[in-house]
């Protein structure tokens, strides 16, 4: 069964950016999301489509199932959207041997910027990026499922 295995962080300046190997925009929406399931219609430039049905609470480790869609077929999809298509600029940004996926928001999500490291590897706070700020493995409210449904969660202090 495939899982994923990610941590997420906010991203607290642009540190990153020297380190950018490659951009890519994203498009993806929500056909259905539920307290613990999920299927995501992704876009990205120059690929096809691709459908994707994550499983499990929202943890470090989830299954996700991935398919890919004509693109005719996944316009089509697209029109049963529920919430707001979120827009991103994935960064892949390597440190220290692992790659992260530095997503930048666009549209109503304009301003936040999230990391992600998917890796089994237990990676020591000490090394991980001067650039990574508050952990937010787990929060939902930052799972782009949520950022669909309900836009951007309230600041933490």
């Amino acid at each position: 069964m495939p899982t994923e295995s990610e941590r997420k962080f906010l991203v607290v300046d642009d540190g990153w950016r020297a380190e950018t190997m490659e951009a890519s925009p994203i498009r993806q929406l929500y056909l259905f999301v539920g307290p613990d399931r999920s299927v995501r219609l992704r876009f990205r430039a120059d690929r096809t489509p691709m459908l994707a049905f994550k499983f499990g609470a929202h943890a470090r480790n989830r299954q996700e199932y991935e398919y890919p869609v004509p693109m005719e077929e996944a316009e089509e999809m697209a029109r049963f959207a529920v919430g707001n298509v979120i827009e991103k600029t994935r960064n892949l940004v390597r440190h220290r041997g692992y790659v992260y996926e530095v997503d930048e928001f666009s549209g109503a999500l304009a301003g936040l910027v999230v990391a992600e490291l998917e890796t089994e590897d237990e990676v020591a706070d000490a090394d991980l990026p001067a650039w990574l700020g508050m952990e937010i493995t787990g929060n939902p409210a930052y799972y782009n499922a949520s950022l669909a449904l309900n836009g951007l969660p309230e600041p933490t202090l």
